[in-house]
C-alpha cells in the first residue's frame, strides 16, 4: 500500500502555473471516517495573483476570499451554482495565488469514492472540478484546511516518481481570459474532465 508523505509548505510558496504543473501526479488525500480516499491529480488549473480577470484574487479582498489571501498550502473551498470547487493556495500571504484541482485519477478507496459522488465508472468519478468534491467529500467546512498537515482530515501527498507528458491547454468553463494556458494535463488520463 502507498505511503502517503504531505508535501511541505514551500512546495506551494512558488507561481500557480509552476504549482500547477508540479501538482501533476501528487496524491490528493481525504480522511472520511475510517475510511482514507486517495486519487492521481491528473489535470490542475492556474489563476494567477495579479492580472488574472478570471482569478478570485484579482477583486479586493472579502470574507469569502480571505483564504486565498492567507498562507500557501491552504484549501480555498468555495461553491460555484451547486458544486463545491478545491483551490490550494500558493505564493503566502497577501498574495492570492491558486490553483484549481480539476481532475484526479482513484488510486485508493474508490468504492467509497462512486459512493459519494454516484456514476458507475471509476475513471470518470473525480474528472472534474464539482465531481472530484462530491468523490472527496469536499465541502465548505473544508475552507482553510493546511493541505501540508499529514494528520490533518485533507492533504496533499508526493505521489510515486513516474514519467508521463504534461499537456498544457487554455482553462476550460470560464468567461474571462479563457484564452491563457494555464491548464496542466496528464496526456492520455482517462479521469481528465475534458478532453
Amino acid at each position: 500500500m502507498e505511503v502517503f508523505r504531505a508535501l511541505p509548505p514551500a512546495f506551494f510558496d512558488q507561481p500557480p502555473p509552476m504549482v500547477a504543473r508540479a501538482l501533476l501526479g501528487a496524491r490528493l488525500v481525504r480522511r472520511v471516517g475510517d475510511a482514507v480516499l486517495a486519487g492521481r491529480i491528473v489535470e490542475t488549473e492556474a489563476y494567477l495573483s495579479a492580472g488574472d480577470a478570471a482569478a478570485h484574487g484579482a477583486r479586493p479582498m472579502t470574507q469569502r476570499t480571505r483564504v486565498l489571501f492567507g498562507p500557501a498550502g491552504r484549501a480555498y473551498v468555495y461553491r460555484l451554482r451547486q458544486y463545491a470547487l478545491l483551490d490550494v493556495t500558493t505564493e503566502g500571504p497577501g498574495v492570492p495565488g491558486a490553483v484549481l484541482l480539476r481532475a484526479v485519477e482513484p488510486v485508493l478507496g474508490a468504492e467509497h469514492m462512486l459512493a459519494l459522488g454516484g456514476g458507475a465508472d471509476v475513471r470518470r468519478v473525480a474528472s472534474g472540478p464539482g465531481k472530484l468534491c462530491r468523490a472527496f467529500a469536499v465541502d465548505l467546512t473544508l475552507n482553510g484546511a493546511d493541505l501540508t498537515d499529514a494528520d490533518g482530515p485533507l492533504f496533499l501527498a508526493a505521489g510515486p516518481p513516474e514519467a508521463f507528458e504534461v499537456r498544457v491547454t487554455p482553462r476550460v468553463g470560464i468567461t474571462r481570459a479563457q484564452a491563457a494556458p494555464l491548464r496542466f494535463v496528464v496526456a492520455g488520463s482517462a479521469s481528465i474532465s475534458r478532453p
